[in-house]
């Protein structure tokens, strides 16, 4: 009798545990305030009504996890938040899954979501999320006249102190260069010559004593509510969750650097069908605008920007006075790039730092 027992566990075993597994989804995305916003904006939600437990896994970027993953058909990253640069990469290697807009969920007005999402947020192998931000970030308490703008950032003899800043080159040349004087309009031009390289890394050797880096959002605010730096680059949505919780500080928004987020599904895993409909609901006009209510980030979608309140949409990185000296990253020209320019500012990392002389305050 016993045996007959056990055999019908290992039975029931055999069929319920692999029924349970499929009930899961792993979600990849970032850390602090920008993941809490997904979870309580539309995560759990998806939870609610479909009855799948979402297991949310962080990262800080890249596409390094993703190619060993798909190489090996041993997928355990189900759906991922990229940079769109790394989507545009991942997706030229054949490493992410082709998503057709057309299985979007229409906007309430019957728009389709093609038409409903803003330009640049559709991709063959990624579906936007958020227009992010990147800014200059610095404590009220620490100045008796604040800094207004990024030339602030670069002068240590006005503004002396550390500076924080991510450890890539995104962002930090575009800055350096429009510090040294080139109209943001030109600066991919002007970063594709070796001439233009040399001269963004000049700039940021100025810098380069005083600077900590790193290397996720929650890292950067943490660098400024702790005063180990007077100034960070730091993403915008951080900031104002910061300002939420009474951390003083204040945004710079003169050249502030915007970005796409976007969905994407890595190959050959074995929830691809659940993972497209996550990212039916995750990309809906009322998950995007919900998420929105939680960090201030620009929805894709025109319908989910029309369910904000005018405060909140005053507070996005795409209100039109934050948009007056903005630099749109070129997605597009990093993915050409990084890997020409990366091992070079790691190479510069590396150098020995030379400390200058102590500047007057």
């Amino acid at each position: 009798m016993w045996y007959r027992l056990a055999f019908i566990g290992l039975v029931v075993c055999a069929t319920v545990l692999p029924a349970q597994a499929q009930q899961t989804l792993n979600v990849v995305s970032w850390d602090g305030a920008y993941v809490k916003s997904q979870i309580l904006g539309f995560i759990r939600p998806y939870e609610a009504d479909s009855g799948v437990r979402v297991n949310v896994i962080q990262y800080s970027g890249g596409i390094d996890s993703i190619r060993k993953q798909v190489r090996a058909w041993n997928v355990q990253w189900d759906i991922v938040d990229l940079e769109l640069f790394d989507a545009i990469r991942a997706c030229d290697e054949g490493l992410l899954e082709p998503i057709d807009p057309k299985i979007l969920s229409p906007a309430p007005d019957g728009t389709s979501a093609q038409d409903d999402f803003i330009a640049g947020s559709l991709m063959p192998c990624g579906i936007g999320n958020v227009v992010g931000s990147t800014v200059v970030s610095f404590d009220r308490t620490q100045f008796k006249t604040p800094p207004s703008s990024l030339d602030d950032f670069f002068n240590l003899k006005k503004y002396p102190g550390k500076r924080g800043l991510r450890r890539s080159p995104k962002v930090n040349l575009e800055w350096a260069l429009v510090a040294d004087g080139v109209a943001p309009e030109r600066v991919y031009e002007v970063l594709s010559s070796d001439a233009g390289l040399d001269r963004a890394f000049a700039v940021l050797d100025r810098i380069k004593p005083n600077i900590e880096w790193w290397q996720t959002g929650e890292e950067a605010i943490r660098l400024l509510e702790t005063k180990r730096v007077e100034m960070s680059s730091v993403y915008s949505g951080r900031v104002d969750d910061a300002l939420q919780r009474g951390e003083p500080l204040d945004i710079i928004w003169d050249h502030q650097v915007w970005f796409f987020d976007v969905w994407a599904i890595p190959k050959n895993g074995r929830n691809t069908e659940r993972a497209k409909e996550f990212l039916r609901f995750a990309s809906s006009t009322e998950s995007l605008a919900e998420q929105a209510r939680y960090i201030p980030y620009g929805p894709v979608r025109q319908s989910a920007l029309a369910l904000l309140t005018p405060e909140l949409r005053q507070r996005l990185p795409t209100a039109k006075e934050h948009l007056a000296t903005a630099i749109e990253l070129n997605a597009s020209w990093w993915s050409e790039n990084l890997a020409r320019i990366a091992p070079r500012f790691e190479q510069w990392l590396s150098r020995p730092v030379m400390v200058p002389k102590a500047l007057p305050r």
